[in-house]
């Protein structure tokens, strides 16, 4: 109800420890992200091989996800993150040694565990994020995922730059693992207490976190709409940097560059999307995204040369920046209900977002990873014809009950 008492340090300490949680999460992944290439020559691999690698990290995640919300309902989310972050520390370690040894089991198995730190990370910090975005009553997810771009941006170029050194991927990996460590212990201690996520509703003391998510209309559409938007994001994320290197016969740094650059683009619509979205609405800059999406996508893999891809490159990450964070707002529109509904669109978001892209390396051994992309389309479409279902709950001729004045209570 009157949450203007909880608007003081303590909220503004909460919103600046998802900030850096997020931004960490961001700067992990593109680490390992950017430097793909590398992983696939160590380890002398195919782009469809590479796939299978890239699948551990996705079963790992999606057998975390859709439990993740249980696990915060148990823990808190500060506690959810520790265990997510050190997890995936402990596996980036386990990678690093797996690499230095081109032992590919032993990477393949840490890359499950490393899938499974960062889906159960991933969703804390959203489910932490949606309750302060909630308190705050405005609309500030898009500034978190900022975060994660920005982080991701960071790793980039870090990773261009030490690529540019020759300095090995694994002594990369072990310094990270070391900084993700620190972060996952400090920063959480200033989340917002655990019982505001965990409160039980009346009259539904498990239903809240159980099954009933699942059989959600509303969320499930939102999910699918996550699904097809999510996609184009994880495959830029996951094979920008390989298509430069194999498409345009670039060098793994110039890879690496475009990479940064698609988040650099993310990374800058996130900051100033927030605002954006209370003009225009959700469903019409999901849209709008989605169309910008295409025209980068396209631009990316059909121009021939280096500077027309790094136009597309920008406008696909322009297109992909919103589609996230718009899917996790509009999960948490029901207080009540953020946590379930929340893993839930989480859990459908990321079978695109983590799955997608080692298939793409499957279908890249047919085509070429750099013809492959184009195959992002079909769900692109999806997530356009869908997108009313991320409309906000208060927009939907609701009768105005007590229970929160949300941000979106207008049109």
């Amino acid at each position: 109800m009157n949450t203007s008492t909880t608007a003081g340090p303590s909220l503004r300490a909460a919103a600046a420890a998802t900030f850096v949680v997020f931004g960490i999460n961001g700067f992990v992944f593109a680490s390992w992200a950017a430097r793909i290439p590398a992983v696939t020559e160590t380890l002398h691999l195919t782009s469809g091989q590479m796939g299978t690698l890239l699948l551990c990290i996705a079963v790992g995640s999606l057998l975390a996800l859709p439990t993740a919300g249980l696990v915060v309902g148990k823990i808190g989310t500060a506690n959810a993150v520790r265990t997510g972050g050190l997890l995936s520390a402990l596996a980036g370690v386990g990678i690093a040694l797996s690499l230095s040894a081109e032992s590919i089991p032993g990477t393949a198995v840490s890359l499950f565990f490393f899938g499974i730190g960062v889906g159960l990370w991933d969703v804390s910090q959203n489910i932490e994020g949606a309750d302060v975005e909630h308190k705050l009553r405005r609309t500030i997810m898009p500034q978190f995922h900022a975060a994660f771009s920005g982080g991701a941006f960071v790793g980039a170029l870090i990773g261009a730059g030490l690529s540019t050194l020759g300095i090995g991927l694994p002594l990369h990996l072990l310094v990270i693992a070391a900084v993700v460590v620190v972060v996952a212990l400090v920063a959480p201690r200033y989340f917002l207490p655990h019982a505001a996520q965990a409160a039980p509703v009346e009259g539904e003391p498990t239903a809240v976190k159980g099954p009933s998510a699942w059989r959600d209309g509303r969320t499930l559409l939102i999910g699918v709409v996550v699904l097809g938007a999510t996609l184009t994001e994880g495959a830029g994320n996951d094979w920008i940097a390989k298509a430069t290197v194999d498409g345009l016969g670039s060098s793994e740094s110039t890879g690496a560059l475009m990479f940064a650059l698609f988040v650099l683009a993310m990374t800058a619509m996130r900051l100033f999307g927030g605002r954006v979205i209370d003009i225009y609405g959700r469903v019409v800059v999901l849209r709008a995204s989605m169309a910008a999406a295409t025209a980068g996508l396209c631009l990316f893999v059909l121009a021939g040369n280096i500077w027309l891809a790094g136009v597309g490159a920008a406008l696909w990450g322009v297109g992909s920046a919103l589609a996230f964070p718009m899917g996790m707002s509009a999960a948490a529109d029901d207080p009540k209900h953020a946590a379930a509904r929340v893993s839930v669109v989480s859990t459908l978001g990321y079978v695109s977002f983590l799955a997608g892209p080692p298939l793409l390396g499957y279908l890249g051994d047919l085509t070429g990873i750099h013809l492959a992309l184009l195959a992002i389309l079909a769900p692109i479409l999806v997530a356009l014809l869908l997108a009313g279902a991320a409309r906000p709950l208060a927009s939907k001729s609701q009768p105005s009950k007590p229970q929160s004045s949300a941000p979106q209570s207008s049109k």
